[in-house]
C-alpha cells in the first residue's frame, strides 16, 4: 500500500523541479527579470521639433539608473502582446509552484501517517490470515480484537481519498506544464528564438540607450523624493557623510565625520560597501577643527567651516594638506544664524551641476538665506543672492541646477517648502513630501553625479533618490 503513496511524492518532487527551473528560467529567457528587452534592439525616431516630457528618477535602491519618457501627443507607441502574454504565463508558473508546494506538504504529512499506521496494518493482516486458516478458532475475543484493530485504521480511510484526488491533480498540473511550455515555444518562435548572447546584446544596447537619455537630460526641476533608503545606523545624532560629487562613478569612496562642532577626524572608506560594513578605511586628521555639518568632497577636496570662524577651509586628501583657506565676509558663525536644529550650522557648503555654493546668511540680510557662487579653487566669492528666506525657519536646505531647495523642519513632518531659483533670482512656495523617517535631520546634502540626497537623520545614514522633471529637445534616436 505505502508503495503508489511513494510514487506520488516522487512524481511531485519531479514537478516541483520543473516548476523551479520555469520560474528561474522563464523570466531570463523572455525578458521579465527587471530588463525590459521586448522592444530592445528598436528605436523611437522623432522630429526635432518635437519636445519630450521627461520625469527622472536617477538611482533605483539597486543601484541602477531609471529614466522614464512621456512622448508628445502626436507620437504613437503601440503595445508589445507579447509581454501581456509572458506576464500572463508567469502568473501561471507561480500558481502552479503554489500548488506544487500545498501537494508536497500534504504528502510528506500524510506519508509521514501511512508508515505509522503500517505496523497496525501488518498485525491485522497476519490476525485475518489466521482467521481465514482456522474459523473455529476465532471466538469472541479474537473477534473483538480484530474489530479493534479495523477501528484503529479507519482515519486511513480519507488519507487515501485525499491521494485519488491529488492524482487526479497531478495530472491537471502536468497538462498545465505541457500548455506552458508549447506557449512559450511558440511565443520563442515569434521572437525569433533568440540564443542568450543575442539577448545580452539586446540588454546592453538598452542600457546604452538609457545612458544616452541620462545625458540629455542635463538639469530639470525637483518634483519628488522618494521614500528614504538606510544605508547604515552608526555615530551619534549629528554628523555627515558624502561622496565626491565630481570623480568618475568608478571612483565610490565615502567620508564619514561624526559629530558637529570641533571635530577633527575623518574616515575615508574604499567603497559603499566597505562603508555599510565599517571596513577598509583611513583617517584623516584635519588641522583645524569643524564647524556644523556643512561639509561637501568636492574634486578630491573636502570643503568645510572651520569652528569658531565664517573661515572656509579646502583641505586636498592626497596631499593631506590645506590648500586655501578664505573669510566669508559678513557670514554669520558660532549658532548666529544655524538651521533650526542648531549644531553651528551657519555655514553650509553645496555642490550641483554647475559648482560649488556657499548657504548662509548675514546680519546686513536680516538673517536671511545668502546663496553665493563660490571659486573652488581660490574660495572667492563669484556672485550672491539674497532669497528672503530666515535661516533659522529652516530645517535644512539642498543645491539642485542652481535651484535652493528649503525644508521647513528638521522634525518629523517636513515637506520641501521653497525654492529659490537664481538663474531668474526668483522664488516660490512649494509642498514637496520628505519622509523624515528618524525625526532629526542634521544634515541634507544633493549629490549631482549620483542624483541623491545624503541625509544624516538622528544616528542613521540615508539617501533619498529624486525626481526631476525636464522638458528636452531630441532627434534621431534616444
Amino acid at each position: 500500500m505505502t508503495v503508489p503513496l511513494l510514487k506520488i511524492g516522487a512524481v511531485l518532487s519531479t514537478m516541483a523541479m520543473v516548476t523551479n527551473w520555469m520560474s528561474q528560467t522563464l523570466p531570463s529567457l523572455v525578458g521579465l527579470n527587471g530588463t525590459a528587452v521586448s522592444r530592445a534592439g528598436t528605436s523611437e525616431k522623432i522630429s526635432p521639433d518635437e519636445g519630450w516630457q521627461v520625469y527622472t528618477s536617477a538611482q533605483a535602491p539597486d543601484g541602477k539608473c531609471l529614466c522614464t519618457a512621456v512622448i508628445p501627443v502626436q507620437g504613437t507607441c503601440s503595445r508589445d502582446l507579447r509581454s501581456h502574454q509572458l506576464r500572463q504565463l508567469m502568473e501561471k508558473v507561480q500558481n502552479i509552484s503554489q500548488s506544487m508546494e500545498v501537494l508536497d506538504l500534504r504528502t510528506y504529512r500524510d506519508l509521514q501517517y501511512v508508515r505509522n499506521t503500517e505496523s497496525l496494518m501488518k498485525g491485522l493482516d497476519s490476525r485475518l490470515k489466521v482467521a481465514a486458516e482456522s474459523q473455529k478458532s476465532l471466538n469472541a475475543k479474537s473477534f473483538q480484537e480484530l474489530k479493534d484493530k479495523m477501528t484503529e485504521l479507519l482515519p486511513l480511510m480519507p488519507v487515501l481519498d485525499q491521494y485519488k484526488s491529488d492524482t487526479r491533480l497531478i495530472v491537471h498540473l502536468k497538462e498545465e506544464v505541457r500548455n506552458l511550455s508549447g506557449s512559450l515555444l511558440a511565443i520563442q518562435e515569434e521572437m525569433g528564438a533568440y540564443d542568450y548572447e543575442e539577448l545580452q546584446q539586446r540588454v546592453l544596447t538598452l542600457e546604452a540607450r538609457l545612458h544616452a537619455c541620462m545625458q540629455k537630460l542635463g538639469c530639470g526641476k525637483l518634483t519628488g523624493v522618494s521614500n528614504p533608503i538606510t544605508i547604515r545606523a552608526s555615530g551619534s545624532r549629528f554628523g555627515s557623510w558624502m561622496t565626491d560629487t565630481m570623480t568618475p562613478s568608478a571612483d565610490s569612496r565615502v567620508w564619514y565625520m561624526d559629530g558637529y562642532y570641533k571635530g577633527r577626524r575623518v574616515l575615508e572608506f574604499r567603497t559603499m560597501n566597505d562603508f555599510v560594513t565599517g571596513q577598509n578605511f583611513v583617517q584623516h586628521l584635519l588641522p583645524h577643527p569643524w564647524a556644523g555639518t556643512g561639509h561637501v568632497v568636492f574634486n578630491g577636496s573636502l570643503y568645510y567651516n572651520k569652528y569658531q570662524s565664517n573661515i572656509a577651509v579646502k583641505y586636498h586628501f592626497r596631499s593631506r594638506s590645506v590648500l586655501v583657506q578664505r573669510s566669508l565676509a559678513g557670514a554669520g558663525y558660532n549658532n548666529t544664524f544655524p538651521y533650526s536644529w542648531g549644531g553651528f550650522s551657519d555655514i553650509d557648503f553645496m555642490v550641483d551641476e554647475s559648482g560649488l555654493w556657499a548657504v548662509y546668511t548675514t546680519n546686513q540680510n536680516a538673517g536671511n538665506i545668502v546663496v553665493s557662487r563660490v571659486d573652488p579653487q581660490t574660495l572667492e566669492v563669484l556672485r550672491s543672492w539674497d532669497t528672503g528666506y530666515p535661516k533659522r525657519s529652516a530645517g535644512e536646505s539642498f543645491m539642485i541646477c542652481g535651484t535652493l531647495y528649503v525644508t521647513n523642519s528638521h522634525l518629523a513632518g517636513a515637506k520641501i517648502y521653497f525654492a529659490y531659483y537664481t538663474n531668474t533670482s526668483s522664488y516660490e512656495y512649494t509642498d514637496i513630501p520628505f519622509h523624515n523617517q528618524y525625526s532629526h535631520i542634521s544634515m541634507l546634502d544633493y549629490n549631482p553625479r549620483e542624483r541623491v540626497l545624503y541625509t544624516w537623520n538622528n544616528g542613521h545614514q540615508v539617501i533619498y533618490n529624486v525626481t526631476l522633471f525636464h522638458v528636452i529637445k531630441t532627434s534621431g534616436e534616444l
